[in-house]
């Protein structure tokens, strides 16, 4: 009658451990954020965010129990022509300062498919924050070949809308609508 029991622990102590959430921090040189908008019906005009950090907690096992939070000053923006970076950030758009921060914190991450997810998260932008929910990938995870330490790549992708962040100046001739493409790289936390 002992054998039942004894059984039991064996098999409890022999089963496999589940992995805990490893942290990466974002790679700045290989992490971007690109943005797009309509211009008066004439063209498409480009933005970009480069050079910032952030922290992932990510679960192999349990993608569902992942994290991310990113940060990054406005003042980074980069828009190919200076005065409408100096337009950006006067009071018709960001009014930004030196600590003019973007934010994004995420809240939940629900799994779509093998390597895709929707990440759901807070959005702090011109002092105002929304949830607002990105659709991602994992690109890649695995050793970084010249790193030699395990690394990840996730694109993501949204469409915001100006007025939603007290961002709205000559919408709708200028689009509320902004799309969103982020590509990121991580590497594993020492």
């Amino acid at each position: 009658m002992r054998l039942a029991p004894l059984s039991l622990i064996a098999a409890l102590t022999a089963a496999p451990a589940f992995a805990a959430p490893e942290a990466y921090v974002l790679d700045p040189s290989h992490s971007q954020i690109v943005f797009s908008y309509n211009h008066l019906g004439f063209s498409t005009s480009y933005g970009m965010f480069s050079g910032f950090e952030g922290k992932i907690s990510f679960d192999a096992e349990a993608p569902a129990s992942s994290s991310v939070e990113v940060a990054f000053p406005v003042k980074t923006m980069l828009t190919g022509w200076q005065a409408r970076f100096d337009h950006f950030m006067t009071p018709d758009f960001f009014g930004a300062n030196a600590d003019s921060d973007v934010t994004f914190k995420s809240t939940a991450i629900e799994v779509t498919g093998e390597k895709t997810a929707k990440i759901t998260g807070d959005l702090t932008l011109n002092g105002v924050t929304k949830p607002v929910v990105l659709d991602a990938a994992l690109t890649q995870a695995m050793e970084h070949p010249m790193e030699k330490k395990p690394w990840l790549g996730f694109t993501g992708t949204t469409v915001l809308k100006r007025t939603d962040f007290n961002l709205g100046q000559f919408a709708p001739y200028v689009s509320d609508e902004v799309t969103v493409q982020i590509s990121i790289e991580a590497s594993k936390a020492e």
